[in-house]
């Protein structure tokens, strides 16, 4: 008859935790500039909503006619037009501090 010899299990590794290396977060604007930016986005995006859209919606009733407009206007400004103008706004900061 055979018996298999248990070993004991290895013991556990004392690992070192290291920050793995992460580049330096770009700043954000403050919540002024942020508000002034998303007003910048938000403001002509409705305008011209209502300008294109506002005849074929003139029937419908105020909230059916509100769902619309916010279904086009918010992926607009979110997707497209807050992203270019962070970066913007991101590339006007550095040009600023820059100079100083």
């Amino acid at each position: 008859m055979t018996t298999d010899t248990i070993t004991p299990a290895a013991p556990a590794t004392v690992r070192a935790t290291v920050a793995p290396a992460t580049p330096a977060a770009p700043s954000v604007p403050s919540v002024h500039r942020r508000a002034v930016l998303t007003w910048l986005a938000v403001y002509p995006t409705i305008t011209t909503a209502f300008l294109l859209l506002g005849p074929h919606l003139g029937s419908l009733p105020v909230p059916l006619r509100t769902l619309v407009m916010t279904a086009l206007v918010v992926p607009v400004v979110v997707y497209a037009l807050m992203p270019l103008l962070l970066k913007a706004e991101t590339r006007l900061a550095r040009r600023a501090d820059g100079r100083r």
